[in-house]
């Protein structure tokens, strides 16, 4: 990573001031030097989208995109990030417009608790931004950082291979048993 830039000392030692660039707005921000992305977007921007997961760097929670680029947000600290482009799950949506992503989720139910649906959101961002056209075995690679307790992960593939569709203009959509599941057999009396 380069050397951070808009950095200054702050009246402690132990603190810093930094302008993070977070969704295209400039958030300036003090906290200690040994803060991580993850605290400074939580705890000094607001940005609450992203998620505490691990903060170990081995279940994906926390993803956010630096510079177009997906990291673990709980790995990097803060001060790295001054001069780079942060997005979070909250630069997503345009105005009331979801991203095909996060429509695709809400309408396949890709998202059971939604914990680590952010992260998800934001690494399945990167990938799409990288191969407009991914397979499933691709979107499975690209999502393998990403731990969700609450899904066998079908639903999450089918919906990002969906937003992909939409993002380069095709009208497809999944069959209907992904909106509804499979029809129940009859029971025979």
């Amino acid at each position: 990573m380069s050397e951070p830039r808009n950095v200054e000392p702050a009246a402690e030692a132990s603190r810093v001031t930094a302008t993070l660039r977070v969704n295209g707005e400039d958030h300036t921000v003090v906290f200690p030097v040994h803060h991580t992305l993850l605290e400074v977007l939580r705890e000094g921007c607001g940005l609450t989208g992203t998620k505490h997961g691990c903060e170990l760097g081995e279940c994906g929670a926390c993803a956010v995109l630096l510079d177009g680029r997906p990291v673990l947000s709980c790995l990097v600290l803060a001060a790295e990030a001054a001069g780079h482009e942060v997005e979070t799950v909250e630069g997503l949506q345009e105005g009331n417009r979801l991203h095909p992503l996060q429509a695709a989720f809400a309408d396949l139910g890709a998202a059971q608790c939604g914990y680590c649906t952010p992260g998800i959101l934001m690494t399945a961002k990167a990938l799409l931004a990288q191969n407009p056209e991914p397979t499933a075995e691709e979107i499975e690679e690209a999502l393998a950082g990403n731990l969700c307790r609450c899904t066998g992960y079908r639903k999450i593939v089918q919906a990002v291979a969906w937003a992909a569709a939409i993002l380069r203009g095709e009208e497809e959509r999944p069959p209907e048993e992904a909106f509804l599941g499979s029809p129940l057999p009859e029971v025979r009396r």
